[in-house]
């Protein structure tokens, strides 16, 4: 059955309707209109600049999968906006973060890992004919591919789709379990982001090294704000997609030299253009924090990384078909079973461990969405956080393989035994 077209294909008229959704998502959180104010008390803006768009792309007015905005958003806008967020940033001050960043990332991973295996046993007991099948249609098999994605990121998922061999239409229906459950448990994590505090007096988490970066670099900001002018606002533009595309080059240029040369660093993701794209901006922009350029965030830096951001957010959004779950629900409970799984082990280790909500979020999502949504999420509490995001998701791809071929070792041993 031929699959019905969205009702908006050009892309820049998906882009302008994108945008003017986010402006007035914006214009109504700061109204002082008692009813907005009460609205966004219950539901964070940064939701519904995800949420909405899905909505779109779910009832067919524009199509993610269509659409090249997320990959224009994720390659040009999202390094763009790390090198703007970096710029600034107080490299001491995340190192006082301690090691409950990173124990949370191995917890996220530990739960990716357990989960997938955990998932496909309790499902198995309820529709036995999942289990067994040692063809390119066996159920374990794509599920390894899911394990690729969430540990890692794309270049994961794709290595464990040729060591597992998973066929191409298991694989395009676990794409859509990757997507979906990925993208509800972001949304879940971006509400709860407006509101920590009630998780972490649950946990009895101390955040006080949290705050502390978060009002140092205010109070740093406050100090040297402007009212920008056109060269400075050109000034850190220019910055930002310079630099954006010096990572281009270089990745362009270092990824295919891997690829060839150094096959034996694919399992660290090395031959990933977009892994080294992530990793120079962001490196490029703390090395530009130790000079005069971090004075550009007075200008508004951080302000055009974030808007940046959330057209990244709607682009990501706009992936989600709210409807998928009716075309496979058994594999989407799988799904949901995993993520339930991975989640129950992080807050346990956050629990033990007495880890603030915040390294919860930013270590899932770390593992689940990488590069391209860590550091939304870890803005989502403040902008200034976005680095740490970044920097535990590239830990993700380095890890990604070794974790998920692990995973997918487990999942087989379940299925056959």
């Amino acid at each position: 059955m031929e699959e019905q077209a969205p009702l908006i294909t050009n892309d820049a008229v998906v882009f302008g309707l994108l945008v003017a959704t986010l402006a007035v998502i914006f214009s109504t959180s700061a109204s002082q209109n008692r009813i907005f104010q009460k609205f966004y008390k219950v539901v964070p803006a940064v939701l519904l600049c995800y949420f909405i768009p899905a909505v779109f792309n779910s009832l067919g007015i524009i199509s993610g999968e269509d659409s090249n905005l997320y990959f224009v958003a994720s390659r040009y806008l999202l390094p763009a906006s790390l090198v703007l967020f970096t710029i600034s940033i107080d490299i001491k001050g995340i190192l006082k973060l301690g090691p409950k960043a990173l124990t949370m990332f191995l917890a996220g991973t530990l739960g990716i890992m357990l989960g997938g295996p955990l998932a496909l046993m309790t499902v198995g007991f309820i529709q036995p004919e999942l289990l067994g099948g040692t063809g390119p249609d066996a159920i374990w098999r794509g599920l390894a591919t899911i394990a690729g994605s969430w540990i890692g990121g794309g270049a994961n998922q794709t290595a464990m789709l040729e060591v597992f061999g998973a066929s191409s239409s298991l694989f395009a229906q676990m794409i859509a379990v990757d997507v979906l459950v990925a993208n509800l448990w972001m949304a879940f994590l971006l509400y709860w982001a407006a509101k920590p505090e009630k998780i972490d007096k649950i946990f009895k988490a101390d955040s006080t090294a949290i705050y502390e970066l978060r009002d140092k670099i205010a109070d740093f900001r406050s100090k040297i704000m402007t009212i920008p002018s056109l060269a400075q606002t050109m000034t850190i533009l220019g910055v930002g997609f310079g630099i954006t595309g010096v990572s281009h080059l270089i990745a362009d240029w270092i990824a295919p030299i891997i690829s060839s040369d150094y096959p034996a660093l694919k399992q660290y993701s090395l031959d990933s253009t977009f892994f080294w794209i992530v990793v120079i901006a962001t490196t490029a922009g703390l090395a530009l924090s130790f000079t005069k350029a971090r004075n550009l965030e007075g200008a508004g830096a951080s302000r055009l990384g974030s808007a940046f951001l959330y057209v990244l957010v709607a682009t990501i959004g706009m992936q989600m078909d709210l409807g998928a779950v009716l075309d496979n629900p058994i594999l989407f409970l799988i799904g949901i079973l995993w993520m339930f799984f991975h989640i129950l082990i992080m807050l346990l280790v956050a629990w033990l461990i007495k880890a603030p909500f915040f390294y919860v979020a930013v270590g899932s999502q770390a593992n689940v969405g990488g590069a391209a949504s860590a550091p939304i999420v870890a803005s989502a509490f403040d902008a200034s956080l976005a680095p740490v995001g970044v920097l535990l998701a590239v830990l993700g791809y380095a890890v990604g393989t070794y974790g998920a071929y692990l995973c997918g070792l487990m999942m087989q041993a379940i299925s056959i035994g």
